[in-house]
């Protein structure tokens, strides 16, 4: 009697939470983070500094965006449509 073959199956990467929250891939690939100063203690910050925080920029650093696309694998593919 032949042996059935098992397929052998391919593992699910977790992914780290904190670094999904805190980085967004647009539609071309290009990963963007958010600006750093916008915790607390922005009271005695001017309205223009403020809503220079409010905008995003683009990882220049190629050693972090290969940190980050390995701590968060599925961060483009979840983008526009997140699992139900």
């Amino acid at each position: 009697m032949p042996r059935k073959k098992t397929k052998t199956k391919k593992y699910k990467l977790k992914t780290h939470k904190a670094t999904a929250k805190r980085f967004k891939v647009t539609g071309s690939g290009k990963l963007m983070r958010t600006k750093i100063g916008k915790g607390h203690l922005r009271r005695n910050t001017s309205k223009r500094t403020k809503a220079l925080l409010a905008e995003t920029q683009e990882v220049q650093s190629k050693g972090i965006a290969k940190r980050v696309r390995r701590l968060a694998p599925y961060l483009r593919k979840y983008k526009a449509n997140p699992p139900a």
